[in-house]
């Protein structure tokens, strides 16, 4: 009712405890100081009304009750709390290129490495709700599939739409990284990051990829790098005249190129090669790469006692007035 949120001195209200001690002494006392009287029948009496005064004057004890109630209230210092947030988000600005080549088909991921990759990245855009998103696709060539926007939804709704051979195949990861920087180049965010995930060697492009690591360097971008695809050879689907067949292909990932990529621009390089290692891959760079959000409270309290000790007084007052005029004992 009266919005109390907080006590400037709640140790006072332990002497509400007196309360029912002091309701156990009045009922002692009316007890003591009324004697009873015997008497063989209780006709005598019947003609006799009840006394409203007689009737009323425990009242005086109520209204005294209550007055000493809300006067420990007043006393304990209630109080509301006015609080504001201002809440201060630094958030990041990240762009996923993804290699779409013929070889993400390979089977060594569940359902393939291009699926894999869509699945991960994916969920990995729903827990950054703060940041600004884009994705750039490369093959032999690059493009911005989706802008840098925080409308996540339509993020992955385009990166939903990413499939093999949706431009020239090859592998040219020096465009797809320039691709990406150009996304990031007039970022405003104190923290710009390029996802880099490949399975194959740069044999495409017009852009060499360590002369791309050197522009996201000069713009101040990190660029992790994500080598997926198992060691050895993995299941790769080839069409013959007899349907779609698994053949075993050797798995080509330059790491070397990945890693100076990475270490050029602040990065990191990780090697993925299930679908497990390439979630934990994911999660890790979330651990790396968390947005800064500083909260600044302001509270403010206001005192709440005087209703009650003005309610208490009123009380008091009117309990003092009906003792001493409409309950007075006459001598």
């Amino acid at each position: 009712m009266f919005g109390i949120d907080t006590w400037r001195s709640p140790e006072l209200l332990y002497l509400l405890l007196l309360i029912p001690l002091l309701i156990i002494w009045y009922v002692f006392r009316e007890r003591k100081s009324h004697p009873e009287l015997r008497f063989s029948g209780l006709k005598a009496f019947k003609s006799l009304g009840k006394s409203s005064k007689a009737a009323l004057r425990h009242s005086l004890f109520v209204l005294r009750l209550l007055a000493l109630t809300l006067l420990i209230i007043a006393l304990a210092g209630p109080q509301s709390v006015s609080s504001k947030k201002n809440v201060n988000i630094e958030g990041i600005d990240i762009v996923i290129a993804l290699d779409v080549s013929g070889s993400m088909l390979a089977r060594d991921f569940t359902p393939d490495r291009i699926g894999a990759a869509k699945q991960i990245a994916g969920q990995f855009i729903l827990e950054h709700p703060d940041d600004r998103i884009g994705l750039v696709i490369f093959s032999g060539e690059a493009f911005t599939q989706a802008p840098m926007t925080t409308d996540h939804a339509m993020v992955i709704q385009l990166l939903d739409q990413v499939k093999s051979g949706m431009v020239e195949d090859g592998t040219a990861i020096g465009d797809g990284l320039a691709t990406a920087v150009s996304r990031l180049q007039n970022s405003k965010a104190k923290s710009k990051v390029i996802i880099l995930l490949t399975d194959g060697v740069n044999n495409m492009g017009s852009i060499d990829p360590l002369s791309a690591a050197e522009m996201a360097k000069l713009y101040g971008i990190r660029v992790y790098t994500i080598g997926i695809g198992t060691e050895g050879y993995a299941p790769y689907p080839v069409q013959t005249p007899y349907g779609i067949q698994m053949q075993q292909m050797k798995v080509q990932i330059d790491q070397d190129l990945l890693k100076k990529i990475a270490s050029e621009t602040g990065g990191k390089y990780y090697r993925a090669e299930n679908n497990k290692k390439l979630k934990d891959v994911f999660s890790d760079i979330s651990k790396l790469e968390k947005s800064k959000i500083t909260v600044h409270k302001f509270e403010q309290k206001n005192e709440l006692y005087f209703p009650f000790a003005l309610i208490a007084l009123i009380l008091f007052v009117l309990e003092v007035t009906l003792r001493y005029i409409v309950f007075r004992k006459l001598p």
